[in-house]
C-alpha cells in the first residue's frame, strides 16, 4: 500500500523567479524527485489545480477531502497534501472536522522556496509522508507535519511570518516528532465527533464575519459586518472582553444569528464567569453570545460556517462549541 500525495501549489512548489517574484511551479513528480530518501517510500503523486493558499475555498478543500477519502477507500495507507502556509491552519482544521477515516491525512508546506538557501520543503514533505505511512498516526484525524514536528489540526497555529518553525500548538504542544526516520507519538488526544455532511448550497449561502476588537474601536463597524452574514465571530480582548459600548449591539446581533466569542491573544481560553462588568465574558454570555473556549478566532469561524452549512440551529451551535472549544 502507498501514500497518496495531492499537491496544491504554494511556496513548497515554487522554483524560478519571474519579474514579479518567485512564481514557477514544480509538478508533484518534480517536487518528490527533489527529496532525498523519498524514492524509497511508495508514493502515488497526484497534481491538483495549483492556486495560492490565499485563493483556496471551503468548497475546494471539501472536494479534496472527498477525493482523499476515495484514495483511502481504494487502499491508500494515508494521504499527504502540500499547499501554501498562509491558510494551512484553517484548511487543515476544516478537513479535520469532516475526515472520517482512521488513515492519516497530513498537511504540510514550506516557508523557504527552493530558490533560497536551506529550503525546508523537502524535509517537511519527507516527514509528512513518513507520518502518513505510520501505523502510530492512525485514528488521530488530520495532522500537520512541519519542522519534524507533528501537530493536531485542531490545535496548530501559524505563529511567525517567515520562520521555518512557524507552526506550533500553543495550547497543547506537538503530538510527536519525526526522529531518525521514525514517527514518535508522545500523546494521543481523543478525536471530537465529526460534523455531518455539508450541503454545498447551504455552504455557499451561509457566510460568517470575523471582527477583531481593538483599542478605542468603532462599534458602528458591527452593522456593516452583519449585513448579508448568517454568523459572527468576535475576537475579544484577553479572556473574552469587549468595550462596554459593544455589548448591547452584540447582544442584539446574537438575537438574530449565532455570535461566537473568542480571544484575540492566540492562546488560552475565553472564560465564562470570572468578570462581571459590562462587556465582560459573563455579561456577553448573558446576552446570548456563544463561548468559543480554546478555539482561536480563525478556527471558530471555520466551525461556525460548517455548522450553519449543516443546518445547525442555535442550540446545536452552542453544543458543538462546547464540545470542540
Amino acid at each position: 500500500m502507498s501514500v497518496v500525495l495531492f499537491t496544491l501549489g504554494g511556496t513548497i512548489a515554487m522554483a524560478g523567479a519571474g519579474p514579479t517574484g518567485v512564481v514557477t511551479r514544480l509538478t508533484g513528480a518534480e517536487l518528490a524527485a527533489a527529496v532525498p530518501g523519498l524514492a524509497d517510500l511508495p508514493l502515488d503523486v497526484r497534481d491538483v489545480q495549483a492556486v495560492p493558499s490565499a485563493d483556496l475555498t471551503y468548497a475546494r478543500i471539501l472536494d479534496l477531502v472527498a477525493v482523499a477519502g476515495a484514495a483511502v477507500a481504494d487502499g491508500a495507507t494515508g494521504v499527504v497534501v502540500t499547499q501554501g502556509t498562509d491558510t494551512l491552519e484553517e484548511t487543515a482544521y476544516l478537513a479535520d472536522l469532516v475526515w472520517p477515516h482512521a488513515a492519516p491525512l497530513v498537511f504540510t508546506g514550506a516557508m523557504r522556496n527552493p530558490t533560497l538557501a536551506g529550503p525546508d520543503g523537502p524535509a517537511n514533505l519527507l516527514a509528512a509522508v513518513r507520518v502518513a505511512a505510520a501505523p502510530a498516526a492512525r485514528d488521530l484525524g488530520v495532522l500537520v507535519a512541519f519542522n519534524d514536528e507533528i501537530h493536531a489540526a485542531r490545535y496548530v497555529r501559524k505563529t511567525h511570518s517567515t520562520s521555518t518553525a512557524t507552526f506550533a500548538s500553543p495550547n497543547a504542544g506537538p503530538l510527536g516528532h519525526v526522529i531518525e526516520r521514525e514517527v514518535r507519538l508522545l500523546t494521543r488526544p481523543a478525536r471530537h465527533a465529526l460534523l455531518p455532511p455539508v450541503d454545498p448550497d447551504r455552504l455557499a449561502a451561509n457566510r460568517v464575519a470575523l471582527h477583531t476588537v481593538t483599542l478605542d474601536d468603532d462599534v458602528a463597524l458591527l452593522d456593516g459586518l452583519a449585513q448579508g452574514r448568517q454568523g459572527l465571530v468576535v475576537a475579544g480582548f484577553g479572556v473574552g472582553h469587549v468595550p462596554p459600548a459593544f455589548a448591547p449591539p452584540l447582544g442584539a446581533l446574537a438575537d438574530r444569528m449565532p455570535v461566537v466569542l473568542t480571544s484575540r491573544t492566540g492562546a488560552g481560553s475565553v472564560l465564562r464567569h470570572t468578570y462581571g462588568a459590562v462587556g465582560s465574558e459573563t455579561d456577553l454570555r448573558r446576552r446570548g453570545l456563544v463561548n468559543g473556549g480554546l478555539l482561536d478566532p480563525y478556527k471558530a469561524k471555520v466551525l461556525l460556517r460548517l455548522l450553519l452549512a449543516g443546518g445547525a440551529d442555535r442550540a446545536e451551535v452552542a453544543a458543538a462549541f462546547a464540545r470542540h472549544g
